[in-house]
């Protein structure tokens, strides 16, 4: 399949905090650009922004673009974009590419790609790391799986999206990792939240912490990024959702229990996160679960103990 002046007509499918400023990128690109999303009022609304087309349904945009995009909540959805009613992959051309930009699940990605070869259509697993204000700058880490052909023919695409750009392995690999990541983040900012915890309790000022931290070997990234931003100025609206941080580390566990890996305190990790979303309810950001933190330590950072 040949592009015209080297830009193929995107599709992007999934409009959500992190959609919309990644599709901006790419239509500030150049790329001719189709977006759908579920909400068809935000599909509108989001074209018109981008000065893109709005499609109907992913069929109709797979008719005329030939690499999608796909960037929503998990691969079941992306399974039911591609296979369900006005699906995309029936309205896909052989040599078409789907670039699932989604925090999915490693083995069933491998299976969606199967069934695509079957038609022709090639898969890349491309999800992200970085949340919204770098996917507002362009600035995402994006881990590649795929063959090499696949990743070379997208590599301009998604250098607009992210300027760290690591090909992990085959079709599949980059979901495992980014899952791995995201297991990795979570444990660091639990740690943390739990030092800063204790050492509010004895007297220490929790700023103070911070800054002794990010200048010694405990630094991480929630101590860099999120624990004044977010926790300590108590606007906990990093732009991820707790839902999705959970999500993240079920399948970080699903992979490891598919290579038999003992994970006593990754299985820890995911019960403290999957506790707090119990307990806090839907809709809250992923950084909230400071606040968890705080109700079974009995106290808020900076106040005494109750």
């Amino acid at each position: 399949m040949s592009y015209e002046n080297d830009f193929p007509r995107v599709g992007f499918i999934g409009l959500g905090a992190m959609g919309v400023p990644m599709a901006r990128r790419v239509a500030e690109a150049g790329y001719p650009l189709m977006v759908f999303d579920a909400d068809s009022a935000r599909t509108a609304q989001v074209a018109a922004s981008l000065s893109a087309e709005a499609a109907q349904n992913a069929g109709e945009l797979g008719k005329t673009c030939q690499i999608v995009v796909t960037m929503l909540p998990t691969t079941d959805v992306v399974s039911d974009v591609l296979f369900g009613d006005n699906g995309l992959a029936a309205a896909l051309a052989p040599g078409s590419i789907v670039v699932d930009m989604t925090s999915g699940s490693p083995s069933k990605t491998q299976e969606i790609a199967k069934k695509l070869e079957q038609s022709s259509i090639a898969l890349c697993d491309a999800p992200v790391s970085g949340g919204v204000p770098r996917a507002k700058t362009g600035e995402l880490a994006i881990m590649l799986g795929g063959d090499a052909a696949t990743i070379e023919r997208i590599r301009p695409l998604v250098s607009c999206m992210g300027t760290s750009l690591t090909v992990v392995g085959g079709v599949g690999s980059a979901h495992a990792m980014k899952a791995l990541n995201n297991l990795v983040s979570a444990g660091g900012f639990l740690i943390g939240m739990e030092a800063l915890l204790i050492g509010s309790r004895f007297g220490l000022s929790p700023e103070t912490m911070v800054d002794v931290l990010n200048a010694s070997t405990g630094m991480n990234n929630s101590t860099q990024k999120k624990f004044k931003q977010f926790v300590l100025s108590r606007k906990f609206d990093a732009g991820f959702g707790l839902d999705l941080m959970v999500k993240d580390l079920g399948i970080a566990l699903e992979v490891a229990s598919q290579t038999d890996t003992t994970t006593p305190f990754s299985s820890l990790c995911l019960e403290l996160w999957s506790a707090a979303k119990k307990t806090l309810g839907p809709g809250q950001d992923h950084t909230s679960v400071a606040r968890f933190q705080e109700l079974i330590a009995g106290s808020e950072l900076g106040q005494e103990p109750r």
